[in-house]
């Protein structure tokens, strides 16, 4: 019977060293992003915050002033800074970035964000959509959960 030389596991080596965090603007965001600051904190990994400022909603209210998206976008960052400003502060946490995209938010999260940053854990909240609202739409927890090659937390 042959045996292979694979290292025994220690903590190190099974947590995880790219996080992201997927935050939409509600308030149960702070909660999201606290707890992802104790995880990565934890970890001694890289803490990745995205948003993506939803253009489908307001292509489907009609023509929108093209000057809003940057606002919407200025408006997200300043609301955010605190925590932004909380998690560089820890010691433990080896990088942070905030990335604020405008599209679609299923394909801007995976193609703009997910795929570049290539995280180990995903962590995002769960908006509690109506059954016939998730039933039409599905919910982006869900399609997040559905990212291969990486762990999901879902906050509740």
């Amino acid at each position: 019977m042959a045996t292979t030389n694979i290292p025994a596991p220690n903590y190190q080596s099974l947590g995880y060293d790219r996080i992201f965090v997927a935050v939409d603007g509600t308030p149960q965001q702070e909660l999201v992003i606290q707890r992802a600051i104790i995880i990565a904190a934890n970890n001694n990994a890289e803490l990745y915050i995205g948003h993506v400022v939803d253009a489908t909603t307001l292509e489907t209210a009609g023509s929108y002033p093209l000057e809003l998206l940057p606002t919407l976008e200025k408006s997200f960052r300043e609301g955010i800074a605190p925590q932004i400003a909380e998690a560089e502060m820890e010691p433990q946490i080896r990088k942070v970035e905030l990335l604020v995209r405008i599209g679609k938010v299923r394909e801007t999260l995976r193609d703009d964000m997910i795929n570049q940053v290539k995280p180990d854990l995903i962590i995002c909240g769960a908006l509690g959509l109506s059954n016939f609202r998730y039933a039409l739409m599905g919910s982006t927890s869900t399609f997040l959960s559905r990212i291969p090659g990486c762990d999901t937390l879902v906050v509740k």
